[in-house]
């Protein structure tokens, strides 16, 4: 069946968030962290990938030493000092082996700030290649067999419970998308509601796999950032997220599905299900106002529906 080309990514690659600088840090948070890292900071290099607007920095020090640290104010950025609050609590659950940058020390006070090992490393390179992809789903497959079961103690929703709200936008949608065909419209929503059947499971799971939160090192390796939000689901439920951009950039994701431990043996059902579910998220989130921190990234959530979409349309046949 032949399939019409989607669009390009639309988002400036590395460029779509507007991040707190290190020179507006309060004088009190920059003389602590210096004293983490253990030498005056010379630069600050700002790392303007991701959607939120928390401070993130390579840190340069005048001992020639670099780290990489975040940080969000408790009062003026709650929601993302909440996240970054998170992710520490993460981080520091995670083995070691499991292919991520390890947290080194952290302040939880009116400022969450991070300090997270700083590795040589560069993002996957957009469109997406094979050798990246490879690495990346590598790291996932090993990262799934380390978080299964999820580290003792360490809290976490189920994916059932976590991924509800995703179904909250459908009355609207019904309502707005008028382009696209009703039958397999309510074919769509009638899958997504039955995500509940298909994502659980006993393994930790990222749920935000995408090519800014990955970074492939020196060696080819990839190493998987930004663990903020994991839940306790399917092992193979990462593995097929990272699928939707690199089928967009014209990778034979069919191929790769066939060819990956963790995603040769699913039902396939259990893939219409789940980009069912993403259909209506994305979709609902993209018709919602662009904070001026994050200006693009409604371009990037209506681009992910429009190929995940796609990609479910020819799953199902649809013309």
């Amino acid at each position: 069946m032949s399939r019409t080309p989607l669009p390009p990514y639309p988002a400036p690659h590395g460029e779509t968030a507007r991040r707190l600088e290190w020179p507006f840090l309060p004088p009190h948070l920059r003389a602590w962290i210096e004293r983490r890292c253990g030498s005056p900071v010379v630069s600050a290099i700002s790392q303007t990938s991701g959607f939120t607007p928390g401070f993130a920095s390579v840190l340069v020090c005048e001992d020639g030493s670099r780290h990489f640290a975040k940080a969000a104010s408790v009062k003026a950025q709650r929601v993302f000092a909440d996240s970054y609050r998170e992710e520490a609590r993460k981080l520091a659950a995670l083995p070691a082996s499991v292919p991520a940058p390890r947290l080194l020390w952290h302040l939880d006070d009116d400022w969450v700030v991070l300090g997270i090992e700083y590795v040589a490393a560069r993002a996957p390179h957009r469109p997406w290649q094979e050798d990246d992809l490879d690495a990346l789903l590598d790291s996932l497959e090993q990262a799934a067999d380390l978080l299964t079961p999820p580290p003792a103690g360490l809290d976490l929703d189920t994916a059932e419970v976590d991924f509800a709200p995703l179904l909250d936008g459908w009355t609207s949608l019904r309502e707005t998308r008028t382009d696209l065909d009703p039958t397999h419209l309510a074919e769509t929503e009638a899958l997504a509601r039955r995500y509940a059947e298909v994502v659980g499971g006993d393994t930790l799971v990222h749920t935000d796999i995408r090519s800014d939160n990955v970074l492939i090192d020196p060696e080819g390796r990839a190493l998987v950032c930004d663990w903020n939000w994991p839940v306790r689901g399917a092992a193979w439920f990462d593995s097929f997220a990272a699928l939707i951009g690199p089928r967009a950039e014209g990778i034979d994701v069919d191929r790769v599905i066939a060819g990956r431990r963790l995603l040769k043996d699913v039902d396939p059902e259990a893939y219409d299900i789940n980009l069912a579910l993403y259909v209506g998220y994305f979709f609902t989130q993209c018709e919602l106002p662009a904070p001026h921190t994050s200006p693009h990234i409604r371009d990037h959530q209506r681009w992910q529906g429009e190929v995940c979409w796609d990609w479910l349309s020819e799953r199902r046949g649809w013309s």
